[in-house]
């Protein structure tokens, strides 16, 4: 009896390592072959990922706007009109003075402070800064009329990004509406040594931005690339999309692009690349991307709209002071009357 409960025993426990050992085993093989297969797709992703072809690429001519403000322009001029969702992209290098009151209907503005600050005020009341670093997303809707200026307690010259982005048909006549990104609540990405993203919004390299700051879906990123680094941005398909050039230069699909240089891109491929010489400087570039909104673009002035007919109609409501506009009537902004000087650059 003894000699056969010592047998019984030996063999449960052999036959509970055996089954141990198996299961072991088969964990470890199946660990290894989910590790095998991840890699292998990521190998084959970044193998078979497919750049965008260049549609057009130029330089951004510097012009005057708003009261002693240059800016350079690169779409919203004769190279590129629009490029949907996209109306102008507006990259603000020289200023002491600002945009003082002025309407705005059927677009939406994203307003990127990378040095200085600028003072915003409308006639619904809300009034702030936005500082180094700071996006402010705003939604004209169906009428705002409000005055941005840059701050003067700061004496770092400004540079600014904005971009006026085009409303879907059916969003036009929306309530308008603020949303001021702060420099601390935007992500970075960096994927090896040489790259480094801050996730606007969008996904880049597994990171993902906040949610729900425009409308019309978007994607935005600034990247700082050192010499011999190289970017792969996935793009979604049934979008635009396009770069521009801060600092630095670049090369796209084996093109040169200097600094201050526009390049747009066919919808065609996975997304967008670009990279650093080893030889070249540290670059600053911008790429946004958006959805195609499929309707017609008239635009006239800060007005947007679907026809020349609505055109002309945001023009009367603006006068006359209705159809989001009521609040117009008799208001002027505080910092749109500020003395300005023009004692230099």
């Amino acid at each position: 009896m003894v000699q056969s409960s010592s047998s019984t025993s030996i063999r449960q426990s052999l036959s509970a390592f055996v089954v141990l050992l198996c299961i072991l085993t088969g964990f470890y093989i199946n660990t290894k072959s989910t590790q095998s297969q991840t890699t292998s797709a990521m190998s084959t992703a970044a193998k078979n990922f497919v750049p965008r072809a260049i549609q057009k690429s130029f330089l951004a001519v510097e012009q005057s706007e708003g009261v002693g403000v240059k800016v350079r322009r690169s779409i919203g001029t004769l190279n590129v009109r629009n490029f949907t969702p996209f109306l102008m992209l507006d990259h603000l290098t020289k200023g002491q003075g600002g945009f003082p009151d002025h309407p705005h209907r059927g677009q939406e503005t994203i307003t990127y402070v990378l040095s200085g600050a600028v003072d915003h005020e409308d006639f619904t009341g809300s009034r702030g800064t936005i500082r180094a670093g700071d996006l402010q997303f705003m939604t004209a809707g169906k009428g705002i009329v409000h005055a941005e200026m840059f701050n003067e307690e700061t004496t770092e010259k400004p540079e600014i990004m904005q971009l006026w982005v085009d409303l879907p048909a059916e969003l036009k006549q929306c309530e308008p509406r603020y949303r001021d990104l702060r420099a601390e609540e935007i992500p970075v990405a960096k994927p090896d040594d040489k790259v480094e993203i801050k996730v606007i919004s969008g996904e880049s390299y597994g990171v993902k931005s906040l949610q729900n700051l425009a409308y019309t879906p978007l994607c935005m990123y600034d990247y700082k690339v050192q010499p011999g680094g190289t970017v792969r941005q996935e793009i979604p398909e049934g979008w635009n999309a396009f770069l521009y050039v801060l600092h630095g230069g670049i090369n796209v699909n084996g093109k040169k692009v200097d600094q201050f240089n526009a390049c747009l891109f066919k919808p065609d491929g996975d997304g967008i690349e670009f990279a650093v010489p080893e030889d070249g400087s540290e670059a600053r570039v911008v790429l946004y991307g958006g959805q195609i909104l499929d309707q017609e673009i008239v635009q006239h002035g800060p007005f947007v709209e679907t026809s020349r007919d609505r055109i002309v109609k945001a023009f009367m409501d603006y006068q006359t002071g209705q159809n989001g506009f009521e609040r117009a009537n008799n208001w002027s902004s505080e910092i749109g009357k500020r003395k300005i000087s023009f004692g230099g650059n």
